[in-house]
């Protein structure tokens, strides 16, 4: 419990104590002989600025900044009010629940930040650089690219680096809700806000801490909170105009029955008062976000990260997923499979294909090299152009040659031999003669056939695959993981196309993913009505386009958060419901003089109360409910 909550719970019991023996004093009528006397009223105003001063500061100040109309200002006029009806005692125990009620609710919304905010703590809070044999700790601000920093065991890792010299597990768990630590090697890649094992780790640093794992998850945490869902954006439109329609009814309700009906002044006064507490919007206002909120926590415990309530909310609503296949539904890591040379030998087509793709980084030109085992003479090679979406036209030992897929043989007249294998072809041309063709296999990633079938149990109608690889080896992968539509062949832009006639036939309030990985993929990502990334081997252009990041990769993860989006509405719809019926049910009682000021405390501060229990449901992480 914080100070601030302390200093609340000793007002509420010094309140309690103070208003507890003054109504026992009042039973045994000690105070009868000030009854009517301005001695009772300083009496109870005792305990009701011990616990009530700052609501009314609080609503004197908004009244100032001209922000009339909030739960302060009802609390203060109906207070304000059962003074005047001489209900001394009312008015002091509405605003001691009243206060409980609020203690409650800061107790309920600061455990589920804390319960985030645990989880997330995942900000390193300095770095070791070793400087003439010493380790020094400096800020991680301060360290550059190409820096070498030294993380001991149990430390956090501070900065995205490649492994130097040194052998250990990483813990990943904070990021990516992994149990299992990830062995870390040289060579190995490591990301900051992991914890170190057992072992030492020498790391040269690759981003600086801005642009590193742990600054980008911390800023898109920080911010989720800003991006309100439609559910959200209503009940604060709601509330601004309910609160002034209620106090103009309050009002009306204590004057017009009176001036109508003649006298009895104090009664009506009194109800509309009643009518007052019991309008308070506290419930919606806080259980609404607080819901969202522990939504959005609990799928930050599976390792997923959602920007905001609106793109939680729009996973409820999907029923379309769109998938780009390599790094998202296979693991991106391309083996040469087969060698088909025509007129060369198996060594001479692999040599032509590796000095031609001697400067690409694409996966597929690092298995060709990694195929031939060989450094090779860059020197041999000269006026290297890249011809989108086809492949490259390049100059090896002064001969013209053509690597890439079956449209560029035919956009340059070759006449080659169409290859069927499942996998991507990569077509060779000299000279305008066909040379061969070579077959690189990436495969399916673990746990991606159970994701569709995941999916297609949480609701998800139509699970589609969008690639630039060939058709034969698309409508392999497509069969073997269940996708009700597969599109090959595509290039960067031909995907945003095929998504936008995807999101033309979408039905109202349905709504289309597309998960991704790569930085051709961000344009798609943005389209999409949510875009999901792969946060760990993804590129930083799609992370920061999509709405959901994925911290490991695991594509399982998108059904749990689809279970995990529609529960949280479920739990917001609910609370939406029963404080509304609640409180038109007893609002209607008490217009009508039939529910006391006790009654008017439970419509507010018990339905508030409840409703926050029901919104502390979404933070756990149960996707089968």
């Amino acid at each position: 419990m914080t100070k601030k909550h302390k200093k609340m719970l000793i007002r509420i019991i010094a309140a309690f104590f103070l208003l507890a023996g003054l109504m026992i004093a009042e039973h045994m009528g000690k105070l009868e002989s000030l009854e009517g006397s301005w001695a009772l009223f300083v009496i109870y105003l005792i305990p009701y600025l011990v616990i009530g001063y700052d609501i009314i500061f609080k609503a004197a100040r908004n009244i100032k900044n001209g922000q009339i109309f909030d739960e302060n200002f009802l609390m203060m006029i109906a207070t304000f009010g059962a003074f005047g009806v001489k209900e001394y005692s009312e008015a002091v125990a509405v605003m001691l629940f009243y206060q409980v009620g609020e203690l409650f609710q800061s107790y309920a919304v600061g455990k589920s930040r804390q319960s985030i905010s645990e989880m997330m703590d995942i900000c390193p809070e300095y770095a070791n650089i070793e400087v003439d044999g010493v380790l020094t700790q400096v800020d991680p601000d301060e360290v550059e690219i190409g820096n070498f920093i030294v993380v001991k065991p149990g430390e956090r890792i501070p900065l995205d680096g490649v492994v130097i010299e040194g052998e250990s597990l990483v813990d990943t768990a904070a990021l990516t809700g992994e149990s299992v630590p990830r062995k870390a090697a040289a060579g190995d890649e490591v990301i900051s806000g992991c914890v170190n094992g057992s072992g030492t780790l020498k790391v040269e640093v690759t981003k600086e801490f801005e642009d590193s794992t742990v600054a980008k998850i911390l800023e898109l945490v920080e911010n989720a909170s800003s991006k309100k869902a439609n559910v959200e954006n209503f009940i604060t439109k709601f509330a601004k105009y309910y609160t002034p329609v209620v106090t103009i009814g309050a009002v009306i309700l204590a004057v017009l029955p009176p001036l109508i009906l003649g006298g009895g002044w104090g009664e009506w006064v009194q109800r509309a008062c009643i009518f007052l507490v019991i309008s308070c919007p506290c419930a919606l206002v806080i259980s609404v976000p607080m819901g969202f909120f522990g939504g959005i926590g609990a799928a930050s415990r599976l390792g997923v990260l959602v920007k905001g309530s609106n793109y939680l909310e729009a996973v409820s609503e999907m029923t379309t997923i769109v998938f780009d296949k390599t790094g998202t539904l296979t693991k991106g890591e391309f083996k040469v499979t087969e060698i088909l040379p025509q007129g060369c030998s198996e060594e001479e087509l692999l040599e032509l294909a590796a000095l031609g793709e001697g400067y690409s980084n694409h996966p597929i030109a690092g298995s060709i090299k990694e195929a031939y085992g060989k450094t090779a003479d860059m020197n041999r090679v000269s006026d290297a152009e890249e011809i989108a979406g086809h492949g490259i036209r390049v100059l090896i030992d002064g001969k013209e040659i053509l690597i890439g897929n079956g449209k560029l043989m035919r956009q340059q007249h070759i006449d080659y031999v169409s290859c069927k294998s499942s996998g991507t072809v990569v077509y060779v041309a000299s000279e305008g003669v066909f040379a061969g063709a070579i077959v690189i296999s990436d495969t399916v990633k673990d746990g991606a056939e159970e994701a569709i079938k995941r999916m297609k149990q949480a609701g998800v109608k139509k699970c589609v695959m969008l690639t630039g690889d060939r058709k034969e080896a698309a409508e392999s992968v497509a069969a073997q993981l269940g996708i009700d539509e597969v599109y090959a062949e595509l290039l960067p832009g031909d995907k945003v196309v095929k998504v936008e006639k995807l999101l033309e036939n979408q039905r109202d309030k349905e709504k289309l993913a597309f998960a991704g990985d790569g930085i051709n993929d961000a344009p798609v990502l943005t389209r999409a009505d949510i875009g999901i990334a792969m946060g760990s081997m993804g590129s930083d252009a799609a992370i920061e386009a999509a709405d959901v990041v994925l911290m490991d990769d695991d594509v399982r993860k998108i059904a749990s958060t689809v279970h995990i989006s529609r529960k949280t509405l479920r739990i917001v719809k609910q609370n939406i419901v029963f404080a509304l019926g609640v409180k038109a049910l007893v609002l209607a009682l008490g217009a009508a003089g039939m529910a006391n000021m006790w009654e008017a405390v439970f419509a507010d501060v018990g339905v508030s109360v409840i409703a926050i229990l029901n919104s502390m449901r979404a933070l756990k992480t149960d996707d089968k409910e």
